[in-house]
């Protein structure tokens, strides 16, 4: 197969349509041979990620057996095997038949795709405090790629960031099967909690500690995060198991709605360590 984004390449041609190409592109290159049976299993993956790449690299094939001097030049003594071009050098590479998901990492790797970008683009503003703007760039990313889990928890993150209850909750208590589940269940107990107190179902009271909690909820629904968490550390300072260890769920939740890239997370994570233990 070639398309303007799969070329097949011989040793009279390598230099041009690998290394020089490589000076602007990423060139990936699937040395293979027509008896190899793995190789007929990762090459039509390898294509099919050129082509949904459209151009963010270049996929070139080398038949081993008709460019034999290539194979010698670049050690390959097993087949298949994949190396990435950056600058005319390899970059990184894999040996054997891989599952598409560590394709689509490898490629990931080398060339981010638009929408790679724009989740790294979240991201930031989520994590330098932009909270608005990244919930709108998550919610972009997510009109065209519905089931993306990072970010669904982006999302949710920058939802209960904002005390938003209800909305993360949608999210969270539906989260699919993957790496960033974890992360959800930890803030599933916050959403739940902005929800009952949405819905007047945290009731104030004369007791010091209920009336602290109920302070700590109204400011993380008026986002003041950190002004929240030193209202729940007080509370934890005077009792470690307040609510069957709520206050506790929601400290732990808002550090990791904040992320570890944030500058106060680190601070806050050691205060909390010190109170509870």
């Amino acid at each position: 197969m070639t398309s303007d984004f799969i070329v097949n390449v011989t040793e009279s041609d390598f230099e041009y349509q690998v290394l020089s190409y490589s000076q602007n592109v990423p060139v990936v290159v699937d040395f293979w041979a027509e008896w190899c049976v793995p190789c007929r299993t990762l090459g039509p993956i390898l294509e099919r990620l050129a082509e949904e790449g459209q151009g963010s690299f270049r996929l070139a094939k080398v038949n081993v057996d008709e460019n034999p001097n290539l194979a010698i030049r670049y050690a390959v003594r097993s087949i298949p095997i994949v190396k990435a071009f950056r600058h005319g050098k390899v970059i990184t590479e894999f040996i054997g038949l891989q599952p598409e998901p560590r394709v689509r990492d490898f490629v990931r790797a080398i060339a981010p795709s638009e929408s790679d970008l724009q989740l790294e683009k979240a991201y930031s503003l989520l994590d330098t405090g932009q909270i608005r703007q990244a919930e709108i760039t998550f919610q972009q990313i997510l009109e065209k790629s519905s089931d993306n889990s990072k970010a669904l928890l982006g999302l949710a993150r920058s939802l209960v960031l904002q005390g938003q209850g209800q909305e993360s909750y949608s999210i969270l208590v539906n989260f699919p099967a993957s790496r960033e589940y974890q992360s959800a269940e930890i803030l599933l107990p916050l959403s739940k909690t902005l929800i009952d107190f949405e819905k007047g179902r945290v009731a104030d009271s004369d007791n010091p500690l209920d009336a602290a909690f109920h302070n700590a909820l109204r400011l993380v629904k008026n986002n003041r995060i950190e002004a929240a968490m030193d209202g729940l550390l007080d509370i934890l300072r005077e009792d470690k198991h307040y609510r069957a260890g709520l206050a506790r769920q929601m400290m732990v939740a808002l550090l990791e709605a904040l992320g570890d890239s944030n500058p106060i997370t680190r601070q806050y994570r050691s205060e909390l360590a010190s109170v509870l233990f």
